[in-house]
């Protein structure tokens, strides 16, 4: 998996490319949304058009990430969903739990539109 990271319109965008299958094909992006912790950074899209698939690793990095970015009053949402991770998302409910987009464009604006989210 290849992750990177870049700000725009005060969005902090990860790109996610590969899979998601756990050890060190997760640990990168795991890596990526720790340093955004770190730095408070409250405005996260997880950008996955080019992720190829997830397991149940990839989807226990997203919940636990989604937990502690609401934790700090911060929003964790995805884009640009696959067709294969889009299924696994729907079979699991786990689409009633993130706000996922079509766009990265919709997931950015999608921030000027809600309101501040205070910390857990």
């Amino acid at each position: 998996m290849k992750v990177k990271s870049y700000q725009r319109d005060g969005v902090e965008v990860v790109e996610a490319r590969g899979k998601f299958l756990g050890g060190a094909d997760t640990g990168e992006l795991d890596e990526r949304l720790y340093a955004l912790l770190g730095r408070q950074d409250k405005k996260v899209v997880i950008d996955l058009a080019h992720a190829d698939y997830m397991n149940s690793s990839g989807i226990a990095i997203l919940i636990h990430h989604w937990k502690k970015f609401n934790d700090i009053g911060g929003n964790l949402k995805l884009a640009n969903l696959t067709k294969n991770i889009e299924k696994i998302l729907v079979i699991s409910k786990l689409t009633t739990v993130f706000e996922t987009y079509d766009t990265l464009d919709e997931a950015i604006a999608s921030f000027k539109n809600a309101p501040a989210k205070p910390a857990s």
